[in-house]
């Protein structure tokens, strides 16, 4: 942790929703004019598209079929703890893009799939990261000491997968039963490297759907806000005023002495009211510091 390079990672698993709330941190970035370097976990995969296929095929002769994108072998997570290190030392650090599709290929000069080059971070006030490991502890790696502010995203489980399930049918062109082959296999690591996290991050924000979602590879619709609720976890709640958010966020309720639960409609406002002054803390501590 750093008072003058503070790092603000967001984790959760894919389809969880991190780039939504990423783009609700950008708001809040604009809005009181943070300069912010942004990170993404795909950056930090160790394979390209092709040497990953080559190399899950590799370890299912091998007799593994667990092998995943949430595997620490799958990633280059000493590079990712290196640069979080420099950053909170120095205010440094490189990172690179992993090109999804035909519209990031024109704007990095390279194949979807691949990668860009590793490149210098442009100068920030703060790093924020958005991906599968922020805050994840492995025998060599542990990087929720390095962060400063910790937003864990985590929909129920049924809904984690109705949202992957019609993003990558949507986007991706898979059909449900490789999707289905994706969750089985990354289940493992989900249970062994993913969840741990959550109890490690200093928010969470768990969707949790109010319509039956019982058998999601079927759900033909992800639930909607108004057919949401969102469970807001804090894991030091001394300091923070909980009667000022449950009269500013439209029927919400404690349900616990760390927890709110909100209308799933609220998420922007209850992040934005809740997310404002943490960022405006660490920005203040920054200029004491320097």
């Amino acid at each position: 942790m750093s008072a003058k390079h503070p790092i603000i990672v967001i984790t959760g698993s894919s389809g969880a929703g991190t780039t939504s709330v990423k783009n609700i941190f950008d708001q809040i970035f604009r809005r009181e004019e943070v300069r912010a370097a942004f990170i993404e976990g795909d950056a930090f995969h160790r394979y390209d598209r092709q040497a990953m296929k080559a190399k899950m095929l590799e370890e299912e002769a091998r007799g593994n079929r667990d092998f995943s994108h949430f595997s620490p072998e799958a990633n280059v997570l000493e590079k990712l703890q290196e640069v979080f290190s420099d950053f909170g030392r120095k205010g440094r650090g490189e990172t690179r893009h992993y090109i999804h599709d035909e519209e990031e290929a024109q704007l990095y000069g390279s194949e979807p799939g691949t990668f860009s080059d590793w490149t210098p971070l442009e100068e920030s006030d703060l790093l924020f990261y958005e991906g599968l490991h922020g805050c994840v502890k492995t025998d060599t790696v542990d990087l929720a000491p390095l962060v400063d502010l910790k937003i864990g995203v985590v929909p129920v489980i049924n809904l984690e997968w109705i949202q992957k399930i019609h993003r990558d049918r949507a986007t991706r062109g898979y059909s449900t039963e490789a999707v289905m082959d994706t969750i089985l296999r990354r289940m493992p690591d989900y249970v062994k490297y993913i969840c741990p996290q959550f109890a490690r991050t200093d928010i969470n924000f768990q969707r949790v759907p109010i319509v039956d979602t019982s058998d999601p590879f079927i759900a033909r619709w992800i639930p909607t806000p108004d057919e949401s609720m969102i469970v807001i976890r804090f894991a030091k709640p001394r300091g923070i005023d909980f009667p000022y958010l449950l009269s500013m966020i439209h029927g919400s309720f404690m349900s616990r002495a760390n927890s709110i639960v909100a209308p799933g409609n609220k998420l922007d406002i209850a992040m934005q009211l809740i997310l404002t002054p943490l960022i405006l803390q660490l920005m203040e501590k920054k200029r004491r510091a320097s």
